[in-house]
């Protein structure tokens, strides 16, 4: 207005943001990754001020840091808490949170397990199905390199079978980026022998995967007292 007093500005607090703009509700649509280093901070901060939000005090508080999180992480609770808006509650989380990041990297990823012959298979699967008064069909997902990505159960079924959907086992493996997988099911019945209906649906997961460019490594029937190995007996053509 012109010859007035301007009106003062009112700064939008996060909640009152765009809910696509918020931190906490981008990083459940989208994951920790497509967040910058101020929106990790001011998820961790919850809150700002009056004149600033969680979003431009995390800023702040790294701007003081040279936007290094080292620089950050080396800060106290105590130096922390000197900037405005920043109690022990904020700063504690922000430290514990800067510390399990530089634990995680010293630690390295673990050595996933290689699954290269049946009988490391079996000893994957075994815990999971070998005791089971109902049959069970579970999938290992694998990399190149015959590593595990994840171990799912695909279906639960009764004594006598299980349901074993190639749509739900390959829509798992494309998911995981997967390049091979095993199959396994048990018979609490204890025959080892596969069936017919395995030995259709072995065949029809196979050719499946190779149309998907996706190995069967093997399929594994599993009993108390041992396994059965398609590949082991040549029956996966």
């Amino acid at each position: 207005m012109e010859g007035g007093d301007q009106p003062a500005r009112h700064r939008l607090t996060i909640p009152e943001w765009d809910e696509g703009d918020r931190p906490r509700e981008r990083m459940l649509a989208h994951g920790a990754k497509a967040l910058s280093d101020a929106e990790l901070v001011a998820v961790l901060l919850r809150s700002g001020t009056r004149d600033l939000s969680a979003l431009d005090l995390a800023r702040h508080l790294l701007n003081e840091a040279g936007n290094d999180l080292n620089k950050l992480a080396a800060r106290t609770p105590a130096e922390l808490m000197k900037r405005k808006g920043v109690g022990e509650a904020k700063a504690l989380a922000i430290v514990a949170a800067l510390e399990l990041g530089m634990r995680r990297r010293s630690t390295g990823a673990p050595e996933r397990e290689r699954v290269h012959t049946s009988a490391v298979a079996h000893e994957v699967l075994r815990p999971k199905m070998a005791d089971l008064p109902h049959e069970e069909f579970w999938v290992i997902l694998l990399d190149r390199g015959l590593r595990v990505q994840a171990v799912q159960r695909v279906s639960i079924g009764g004594i006598h079978g299980t349901v074993a959907d190639p749509k739900v086992i390959f829509r798992m493996a494309l998911e995981k980026g997967a390049s091979c997988l095993v199959l396994g099911h048990n018979h609490p019945s204890g025959q080892l022998q596969p069936s017919e209906e395995d030995i259709r649906l072995t065949r029809k997961l196979v050719e499946g995967g190779r149309m998907l460019d996706i190995l069967v490594q093997d399929h594994l029937i599993v009993t108390s007292a041992g396994y059965y190995s398609f590949a082991d007996n040549g029956q996966l053509h």
